[in-house]
């Protein structure tokens, strides 16, 4: 099975400003998932997609290949996360011929990410006959225990989570992590989502799952690679 893994960077990011070039650790954050791509042993192709002409040539010093610039009104704030998706598979498939069997996304935000997570995700997908794969992990906190604001009072989000009396009893769930999306091309493009007929988890530790968003998120990711380099 020919896997693409396609890494969206643009360069407008409003929550960090040129996040994706910003030294994380010691070295840019898209160095993160560039080095995960390159030890990967699943993927056939590696793409970046960016409009921004400074990721382009971080992404190529780092071995990315980046055959074509990203429309810049796909790179706006309000740009549904498909539509990268959408148009890498349309331009390769009309100017390379190009048309691989599963697209993985891998978002830089993520940087806890490691190759054995990519290739176990890819691993995942054939062996049960998957549509699609979605890295997730435990949420930091229960949603039958949260609450909301009605009428100026407290109270329960999920009136049901009441039986519930100890974090033992409750029932696992998940939250999907934004590390790994991988699916099937056929199906990913008739449905332009990676939430398909059969999507199965990928369960990842909560330690590896840090997806920055705001300087909190950066500096947890950064106090996390550093204790994985100690």
């Amino acid at each position: 099975m020919r896997v693409l893994g396609l890494v969206p960077a643009r360069g407008g990011s409003k929550g960090i400003p040129r996040k994706n070039v910003r030294p994380l650790a010691g070295k840019p954050l898209l160095a993160y998932t560039a080095e995960a791509t390159r030890q990967s042993r699943s993927l056939d192709r590696v793409i970046l997609s960016t409009e921004d002409d400074e990721i382009a040539a971080l992404g190529r010093a780092l071995g990315l290949e980046v055959p074509f610039r990203r429309p810049a009104e796909l790179a706006a704030d309000d740009t549904p996360g498909m539509a990268p998706v959408l148009h890498a598979l349309g331009w390769l498939a009309d100017v390379e011929g190009y048309r691989p069997d599963a697209l993985m996304l891998l978002q830089p935000p993520s940087p806890l990410r490691l190759a054995r997570h990519i290739d176990e995700a890819v691993a995942l997908l054939e062996r049960e006959s998957a549509d699609s794969v979605l890295s997730v992990c435990a949420p930091d906190y229960h949603p039958y225990w949260m609450k909301v604001v009605r009428d100026g009072r407290l109270v329960a989000f999920m009136p049901e989570g009441a039986r519930y009396h100890s974090r033992q009893e409750l029932p696992p769930v998940f939250r999907t992590n934004g590390a790994i999306y991988v699916a099937r091309v056929d199906p990913l493009r008739e449905k332009q989502t990676f939430e398909l007929e059969r999507t199965i988890p990928y369960p990842m530790a909560r330690e590896e799952s840090v997806n920055i968003d705001d300087e909190f998120d950066w500096w947890l990711a950064e106090q996390l690679l550093h204790a994985r380099g100690a």
